[in-house]
């Protein structure tokens, strides 16, 4: 440990460490182990999402004690604890699903918490499952203290039949057993080798997405995404993170330095550019909202529109996570989008530095195939946009990474919630041409906004991902793919056009353009619109019903409090 000599006076564990009223408190850090010197260290929350829930989240821990290991080498106390995480893969197709988006919130709660409560000075965030990477960085932004935040890795590439496969193929092999077109030994020998170690789904889904996104906006350590979580050498970045985070507090350098309007476009264009998750959508802005941006989907959209797609991943594309990072990873991709000015290289991030001093020395790897040069993209639009119109007034988005066709105009078919669509996708009680429409799954009148995973990968594993759209005010898993656009709002529970839908409407798509119209007459939507009355959900008390009366519209993030524009104190100044 080194041997600085701090001065606490101004930050927070001096309420619990300094001075003779706080004999009480020093009291318990000695009956844990801590001398002296480490009581009058910053302490430093070292915030892990380890559960054994799923394989997301059971490598954190070790990556934890790593991230401990080298705050304690900088001269600093780490203080570890763990928080929760709803896992999509597990929680996907259920009940359960309404869980996870509620998730996020009690994630950043539950970290800010933990921090105010025990006045630490600053945040190593450890986490690895979809909505736990932004719920952690969301805790960073609201409390301000200097902060890293470390993603634990994604999973290793199973393999069948010779090629690699995640999460994704076991979903659309439920399709394709239910049609006739898997047997279900081919069906268990895919679920058994999809999934052959730690980490996050291995696509560019949300947890990667979300991943990237904190290397771009500066929170994370240069290239600290790309090992696999299985690789005892992540704990290296473990080890570093908690070096970062001790001269954070040395410079007094905190995430909304960081994390300026500019970092936030480099994000949007990062998600773009990796063809990531629509989920983006939701967090970028939420994560704005905790550090007093307003950044709604029209600017997370705005900035997707400029983008090219040139990393050719998984699930429009061919390569997982593994072979970014092999690739390159982060640095490589920034250097290929800053040297076309796609990117704000003057940002800051945690190494002190800006994100183009960061990636100087970086020079591009012409033999790698996973990502491409800006001035050959795999599509010239961004992988994800986003869509307006009659249909969507607060907006929509849409993945098209890996889409050829971006139109698409038919009849609806309309499901009031995602097991009535599914159950009709199982039985192919539906027509090619038809706009499948799912409604009351938004963030209040689902509540909890649903990802529709289960049944987009069964319209594939049908072999009839190509015949119809499918749009919903509930998500899409960033393992989706197909005309699927989620985020459509307003939502059903406030009596958005999608609550006005009947079966036959017309809906026309044109993702080129950034539409989505409901062709029906406006006087017939207000005839329909003074008909329609709100719904009440299965979700009266509790957590979940809790989060229905409290969350905000899609477009602002789903966030569930004022977020920074209403401070009237910074946590990092008490």
């Amino acid at each position: 440990m080194t041997n600085r000599i701090w001065d606490k006076s101004r930050l927070p564990s001096r309420h619990v460490t300094l001075g003779p009223a706080r004999a009480p408190h020093r009291s318990y850090y000695y009956a844990m182990g801590l001398g002296t010197r480490d009581i009058e260290a910053p302490f430093v929350g070292v915030a892990s999402c380890w559960n054994e829930s799923a394989p997301c989240n059971t490598a954190l821990m070790r990556q934890g004690h790593a991230v401990a290991a080298g705050v304690k080498e900088a001269g600093a106390t780490p203080r570890e604890f763990c928080t929760i995480t709803v896992t999509d893969g597990i929680a996907m197709g259920h009940e359960g699903m309404r869980s996870s988006l509620v998730s996020r919130e009690v994630i950043a709660d539950s970290v800010e918490l933990s921090m105010r409560g025990h006045s630490y000075d600053a945040l190593v965030g450890v986490a690895g499952c979809d909505k736990s990477l932004p719920g952690m960085m969301m805790a960073m932004l609201r409390l301000n203290v200097p902060s890293v935040f470390l993603y634990g890795g994604s999973i290793l590439p199973g393999k069948h039949k010779g090629r690699d496969i995640t999460v994704q193929e076991v979903f659309e092999a439920v399709g394709a057993h239910a049609a006739g077109r898997m047997d279900f030994e081919e069906l268990c020998e895919i679920e058994r080798h999809a999934c052959p170690s730690d980490g996050a789904c291995g696509g560019q889904f949300t947890a990667n997405t979300m991943a990237c996104v904190a290397e771009a906006i500066g929170l994370s350590l240069p290239l600290s995404s790309s090992l696999p979580a299985p690789y005892l050498d992540r704990d290296q970045y473990g080890v570093a993170s908690g070096h970062a985070v001790v001269d954070l507090i040395v410079r007094n350098l905190r995430p909304r330095d960081i994390c300026t309007r500019a970092a936030f476009v480099n994000a949007a264009v990062v998600v773009a550019a990796t063809g990531g998750s629509t989920n983006a959508a939701l967090h970028l802005p939420a994560m704005a909202h905790e550090a007093g941006i307003e950044f709604t989907l029209k600017d997370v959209a705005d900035a997707f529109r400029l983008t090219p797609w040139i990393a050719d991943l998984k699930p429009g594309g061919q390569y997982v996570a593994k072979d970014m990072g092999e690739a390159g990873g982060m640095p490589m991709l920034l250097r290929a989008l800053l040297d076309e000015n796609l990117i704000d290289g003057n940002c800051l991030t945690v190494t002190g530095k800006t994100l183009g001093e960061n990636i100087e020395e970086v020079t591009w790897n012409p033999d790698q195939k996973v990502i491409r040069p800006v001035k050959a993209p795999l599509t010239e639009n961004g992988g994800v946009v986003g869509l307006w119109g009659s249909m969507a007034p607060e907006g929509a988005m849409l993945k098209i990474a890996g889409l050829a066709n971006l139109t698409f105009r038919g009849p609806a078919r309309v499901f009031d919630g995602e097991e009535a669509c599914f159950e009709a996708v199982s039985k192919e009680a539906f027509e090619a041409g038809e706009v499948l429409v799912i409604r009351y799954e938004g963030p209040r009148g689902g509540p909890g906004m649903r990802e529709m995973l289960s049944t987009t990968a069964a319209l594939y594993g049908l072999g009839r991902g190509g015949d119809v759209a499918l749009i919903t005010d509930g998500r899409f898993s960033g393992a989706t793919r197909g005309m699927c656009i989620g985020h459509v709002g307003p939502e059903a529970a406030v009596g958005g056009p999608i609550a006005l839908v009947e079966n036959g409407d017309i809906i026309a798509i044109d993702a080129q353009a950034g539409t989505i119209d409901l062709e029906v007459p406006e006087e017939v939507l207000a005839k329909r619109r003074a008909a329609w009355k709100p719904r009440k959900t299965n979700y009266n008390s509790g957590a979940i019903a809790k989060y229905a009366k409290l969350v905000g519209p899609a477009y602002l993030g789903a966030v569930t409090h004022e977020g920074a524009a209403a401070e009237t104190h910074q946590y990092a100044d008490i």
